[in-house]
């Protein structure tokens, strides 16, 4: 119940009690129950209809307005104290566009420019990187042009001096050009981390200057957005890097054992050697060109199964693989070459010191509910003791057994930050569960 009902229902409590005093103590005979009822109901339907203005005070739909603060001798100082509010509210649609996340781009530039030009009171609106001018947006773009390096003398000590520049006189300014009609401007640096990377410029055609805490708290949200994008490139990078360690790591150990088997194929069965061959060139098609770090998991499930294919022609009927699969999973984006590293641990940690082998299970869900798709790999082998499971999280076994899970969770981290999960649990002689969930794409 809310707070603003707790008064309608105390009077509407009070009122009964009145009635039923009124009627059925005070007044002899005491009256029926039929005129009671009703002089209870009057009364209520009374407080109902007269509550929003006896008990809560009149609705109103009109907006207050801000009272003009006091100066200092008491007098108003008129509508320039009411910028903190205008103040936030730009600050919120800047915040909503998120306008150079993407890096300090021409495009980026341009787009923030046209959105601050009617929103940081000046006539014209500039972004630079140190070189150049990336967006222009007002008068003066006639001479202050996309790709020329920054004119004035106040975009020089901005960028040397890494502090805001407020320029009162049209001299001060810098500009060469004699027709330049700029008069003041505010100029703020945009920074990363400690560097200063570019301007903010807000210009005035007259000598009313914008409102310097607005532009530099402007420029401070734009610097924010700015290490947002570097922070974004860092981690695609590592995240490119991760992703080449794993074709780096799965190539030589799996190519040198499937020519193995499929010279030894080449013997006895041609057919199925060349087979095997096709399945190879496939495997490693997909695996060195797959573009970008995701993928839809029915690609992934082909590549896997291509896999489990080239093992089978290695272990027989040693190895046995089992698919338990959503077909609403098969849409999902997953990242690449995740899977399959998980299936290739299962059966070289898993099967292949067991005697008689065994079975890899391969389980993949979607919950609609939590968003989340869950991708379990579990084998009923040898189990993974505490050394080995150490050798397999870094990928440092002596025989390169396998793709290290540390790289596979690094890699995930890259992609998802802590929006993932990767857990294993395994006992010597009784298999291992390897339970993967990331977020639904």
């Amino acid at each position: 119940m809310r707070n603003g009902s707790l008064p309608l229902v105390a009077a509407t409590t009070l009122s009964w009690g009145a009635v039923y005093l009124v009627t059925q103590v005070v007044v002899t005979p005491p009256l029926a129950v039929g005129p009671t009822l009703l002089l209870g109901l009057v009364l209520t339907l009374a407080l109902m209809v007269g509550y929003p203005s006896a008990l809560r005070g009149r609705h109103s739909t009109r907006a207050t307005p801000l009272a003009p603060a006091a100066g200092p001798s008491g007098a108003s100082r008129g509508p320039a104290r009411r910028q903190p509010g205008r103040q936030g509210r730009i600050m919120a649609a800047v915040g909503q566009s998120f306008p150079l996340r993407s890096g300090l781009t021409t495009e980026a530039a341009y787009r923030t420019a046209a959105l601050l030009h009617p929103l940081l009171g000046g006539d014209s609106i500039a972004i630079t990187d140190r070189d150049q001018v990336l967006a222009f947006v007002g008068p003066g773009s006639d001479h202050h042009t996309v790709g020329d390096p920054p004119q004035t003398e106040s975009s020089a000590r901005v960028l040397a001096s890494g502090k805001v520049v407020v320029v009162r006189q049209r001299a001060k300014l810098g500009c060469p050009d004699p027709d330049c009609p700029l008069q003041s401007a505010v100029v703020a640096p945009l920074s990363n981390g400690k560097r200063v990377v570019g301007l903010l410029k807000v210009f005035r055609l007259d000598q009313n200057l914008p409102l310097r805490d607005l532009v530099e708290g402007m420029a401070g949200v734009l610097s924010l957005h700015l290490e947002l994008a570097e922070f974004d490139w860092e981690r695609k990078l590592a995240s490119d890097a991760k992703l080449d360690a794993l074709r780096a790591q799965i190539n030589p150990h799996f190519l040198f054992n499937t020519l193995n088997t499929i010279t030894s194929k080449a013997r006895t069965d041609p057919e199925e050697a060349r087979q095997l061959l096709l399945r190879l060139s496939e495997f490693f098609r997909y695996a060195v060109r797959q573009d970008g770090h995701f993928a839809e998991f029915s690609q992934e499930y082909f590549f896997v199964r291509t896999y489990v294919s080239l093992e089978q022609a290695r272990y027989g009927e040693r190895l046995r693989v089992r698919y338990d699969v959503d077909p609403q999973v098969l849409t999902a984006q997953v990242p690449v070459l995740t899977i399959q590293p998980l299936v290739e641990n299962a059966v070289k940690h898993g099967l292949a010191d067991k005697i008689g082998g065994g079975t890899v299970t391969l389980k993949a869900r979607v919950d609609p509910l939590t968003r989340t798709t869950t991708i379990q790999v579990t084998d009923d082998g040898v189990g993974i003791g505490h050394a080995r499971m150490d050798e397999i999280t870094s990928g440092t076994g002596a025989a390169g057994g396998g793709v290290g899970l540390s790289n596979i969770s690094e890699r995930l981290a890259a992609l998802y930050g802590g929006r993932y999960r990767l857990d294993i649990q395994s006992d010597e002689g009784a298999g291992t569960v390897v339970d993967l969930r990331i977020p639904l794409g």
